[in-house]
């Protein structure tokens, strides 16, 4: 069974979070920056970025919320949390119920928020991200995890880069991986991380 992902968090919390920062930092909303870059003559989000940097001090994700405004969001930007977790498994299906049964339970551990995003579901704690739920190719799906813990058992090292905390990972071959002990790692991370 599905889990109900009315409550999960997807790129719209992003979009937000970058209109209130560039509310917060200029005292203007994006719908007024931009009617001013397009009275400026700004035609792309190139012309955008200098501008809003050169001429007003603004940088970073405050940007990108002026540059989707005037130039439009990507389209998996637009997708509900439903949409993005059926993209992700559209072409394997049969990776689809490992999702799930994480995902229900993320949704009955208290203390717990989903994320959903393009390739990926991230876990956080009201502190942190401490899981994130990846299909890693046709055949499985891995949980990465912010965990202090030597590689043994189940518990893999993950190839990261530089700085990267999630250098821990599970890797799971069907629904009958999520089990008892995957949950107790979970549980384990989320309390690390809160």
């Amino acid at each position: 069974m599905a889990p109900d992902l009315k409550n999960a968090g997807t790129w719209q919390l992003m979009v937000d979070s970058n209109q209130e920062l560039l509310l917060r930092k200029s005292g203007h909303d994006v719908h007024w920056w931009a009617a001013r870059g397009r009275e400026a003559g700004v035609k792309n989000d190139a012309e955008l970025r200098d501008w809003m940097c050169d001429e007003h001090g603004i940088t970073g994700y405050a940007q990108y919320a002026v540059s989707w405004e005037m130039f439009g969001y990507p389209e998996f930007m637009l997708r509900d949390a439903d949409e993005l977790i059926d993209g992700q498994y559209a072409k394997h299906p049969e990776l689809r119920p490992i999702a799930d049964a994480l995902l229900a339970w993320a949704e009955a551990t208290d203390g717990v928020a989903i994320q959903m995003r393009k390739g990926y579901v991230s876990l956080h704690s009201p502190r942190r991200k401490f899981a994130q739920v990846t299909r890693a190719n046709n055949t499985s799906v891995d949980v990465l995890l912010r965990l202090a813990v030597a590689p043994g058992g189940r518990v893999e090292a993950a190839k990261v880069r530089e700085g990267d905390f999630f250098d821990r990972k599970v890797r799971l071959k069907s629904v009958d991986d999520v089990d008892g002990e995957l949950f107790g790692l979970l549980e384990r991370t989320l309390a690390e991380n809160s």
